[in-house]
């Protein structure tokens, strides 16, 4: 167990780390209450709340009586995650901005100013998440490492965007909320008072992007360049677009035009062209493969992989959706290949794959090419004289 007096929970103005405030005072620790601003507000033309949320952050720290920081992170937060997310839209890929977020901001920045700056034992936030050193550091083994576990509250787990954090801050990182429910965590802020943060609304998508549309925001930042949409099954150019990057994998494009619903199977950003399929069911949005980059493994890497170079463990790419078996094959020290149980879709470049191993949550790795879709397939084979469908 390690010695523990002063704690630094990230706030961000919502209910989950006013609750875990809360907790941590309880606690009995020397609890400081910090802010993290991470976009500039004067450079924008569309709203966004983290101007709200620092003074309901504010108001939280004088409602517990602690300390208030409000950190700037602007600087950092555009060259570490911004500009990544600009660089991968040019690509054709789509990006995460919120794993990297945790990566780069939460769980290095905010870490390394907690410990250094504030003089942090440990750092705190509200994520719905598990640790093996325990809610609160109570199980802290340094020799042993520390994994990361599944939360309780199945349906907020929020493992998937802590799939990148690095061990060190990890290490050192408390999740109070990981052993109970939203439900559970709104009747403790109505009791202790919190009325406020237990009735606001949650924020959800990316805070700079506020009310605006997507395609209007991106627009801002990324040259416009026109394309063509062209039907998988014909071949033949059935419309025009301003960019890929405007254009996600599984998404519907509305096509002036054509009445078919039409949805987004592949990108090429070098000919800015847009492959489509009609039908949001379509082979063509579905693949049972992938190749990613090398993976970051919390903890370690699994013993399977390095003796017998196969990991047979769980997957998603998308953090509501279900785990899905998979089978991991490390291909060289820099990219892997995942083989799926069952075909999934709009498997996207640029997406996490996270991988999981029962409860733990083992790391993750970027996705960079997809493999061949069941309509591909099913052209090559019937080409070959194989099988008819």
């Amino acid at each position: 167990m390690v010695a523990i007096k002063r704690v630094v929970v990230g706030i961000s103005g919502g209910v989950d780390s006013a609750v875990s405030a809360l907790f941590l005072k309880a606690k009995g620790y020397d609890v400081i209450g910090a802010f993290m601003r991470n976009w500039d507000l004067n450079d924008e033309i569309g709203l966004c709340s983290s101007s709200e949320d620092e003074q309901d952050s504010e108001m939280l720290c004088d409602h517990l009586k602690i300390k208030f920081h409000c950190i700037n992170f602007v600087k950092e937060y555009w060259n570490d995650v911004f500009s990544y997310l600009l660089n991968d839209y040019i690509a054709g890929y789509t990006p995460n901005p919120d794993i990297m977020c945790n990566r780069k901001i939460k769980f290095d920045a905010f870490y390394n100013y907690a410990r250094h700056e504030l003089g942090a034992d440990a750092i705190a936030t509200g994520h719905y998440a598990r640790t093996t050193y325990g809610d609160f550091l109570q199980d802290y083994k340094k020799s042993l490492g520390v994994r990361l576990l599944r939360a309780v509250d199945t349906f907020k787990d929020q493992t998937f965007f802590l799939s990148q954090v690095k061990q060190e801050p990890l290490q050192r990182t408390m999740f109070p909320l990981g052993n109970i429910c939203k439900s559970e965590v709104k009747r403790i802020a109505m009791d202790a008072g919190l009325n406020t943060f237990a009735k606001k609304k949650e924020s959800t998508g990316i805070c700079f992007i506020g009310t605006r549309n997507f395609q209007n925001f991106i627009s801002e930042y990324v040259e416009e360049r026109k394309g063509n949409f062209i039907d998988v099954e014909s071949g033949c150019v059935i419309g025009e677009h301003n960019g890929v990057h405007n254009w996600t994998l599984g998404q519907r494009c509305r096509i002036a035009g054509v009445k078919e619903r039409y949805y987004t199977v592949k990108k090429d950003s070098s000919s800015q062209t847009i492959y489509v399929a009609s039908g949001k069911d379509h082979p063509a949005l579905f693949t049972q493969s992938f190749t990613a980059s090398e993976v970051h493994w919390i903890h370690s890497v699994p013993k399977d992989l390095t003796e017998y170079g196969i990991l047979l463990c769980q997957f998603r790419f998308q953090h509501t959706k279900p785990l899905l078996n998979c089978c991991v094959v490390a291909l060289s020290e820099s990219t892997i290949f995942v083989k799926l149980e069952l075909p999934l879709k709009a498997v996207t470049p640029g997406q996490y794959a996270v991988f999981y191993k029962e409860q733990e949550c083992l790391g993750s790795s970027r996705i960079l090419y997809v493999g061949p879709s069941l309509f591909s397939l099913n052209e090559k084979v019937n080409k070959e004289g194989l099988l008819y469908s």
